[in-house]
């Protein structure tokens, strides 16, 4: 039986390439899709895509009024957790792909989702390298006490800092705080250069053309460093696998869970 799944963000970069990927499973089916600008109209024609038959509806809960076993989200920071809760209250099961995010609107999430016994799995990034980035630099942490993190994305990437990256400070954060040699406070000159600090550790975005999703975490000991890197192409593919994967496990989650490694046997 085939899990049925509601798509918010079907039209986009990274939502059009995990419909198509959809399209190709014998275990997923998408029974509804939600993008304002071509709502009305049947997926599988905007995308140029065959088999893709679902309809098109310009908001979550016009979305949502089609059964559907799993809610991806992947639209706007502005949107986002408003979608996320009408499709808990909907009885669905979450996967979050958008990034913007905050601690406190991931509380509420699992607050709900702890209420409705439904699970949200809340990924930075779907790409494996991504995922396997956060899991070595949380296994770094616990032997190095001092690192900072940068923060790559393109030009136009309104939130700072990335779901990668927010995710990847969160997860440091509970292994330990970095040590700082000079505190912030006594920073000589733009206190700004620093940073900004998210769950203890410093991080520092870059927005420009050329960039696409990236984060760098570095790690500092005396006469040492250790250095993990990850960047994305300009394609969406990278995505659609970790993406799969997160739909087929989030049924058996409840309440919130972030990182895509909390699903996978690391």
């Amino acid at each position: 039986m085939s899990l049925k799944v509601c798509l918010a963000g079907a039209t986009g970069w990274a939502g059009s390439e995990l419909a198509r990927g959809i399209a190709a499973t014998d275990d997923l089916k998408l029974v509804g899709a939600m993008a304002r600008r071509h709502a009305g109209q049947k997926l599988g024609d905007v995308l140029g895509e065959g088999g893709l038959d679902a309809t098109i509806f310009a908001s979550a809960a016009e979305a949502l009024a089609q059964r559907c076993d799993v809610f991806v989200e992947y639209t706007h920071p502005d949107s986002a957790k408003a979608n996320i809760l009408a499709a808990l209250e909907h009885g669905a099961h979450v996967v979050v792909g958008t990034s913007g995010l905050t601690d406190e609107d991931y509380a509420q999430i699992d607050a709900v989702a702890r209420e409705r016994q439904r699970g949200v799995l809340a990924c930075g990034n779907f790409a494996l390298t991504a995922v396997l980035l956060i899991k070595f630099a949380e296994m770094a942490a616990k032997f190095i006490p001092q690192w900072e993190i940068i923060d790559y994305a393109s030009a136009g990437k309104p939130d700072a800092p990335s779901g990668t990256v927010r995710e990847l400070a969160t997860r440091l954060g509970r292994v330990r705080q970095p040590r700082l040699e000079v505190p912030l406070e006594q920073t000589v000159g733009l206190r700004e250069t620093r940073g900004g600090t998210l769950a203890g550790s410093q991080v520092h975005a870059v927005r420009l053309p050329g960039f696409v999703i990236g984060v760098e975490a570095i790690f500092g000991m005396p006469e040492q460093t250790l250095s993990l890197r990850h960047h994305a192409g300009s394609g969406a593919q990278p995505y659609v696998g970790g993406a799969l994967l997160a739909i087929r496990k989030v049924s058996g989650l409840v309440g919130l869970h972030r990182g895509l490694d909390t699903v996978l046997e690391l």
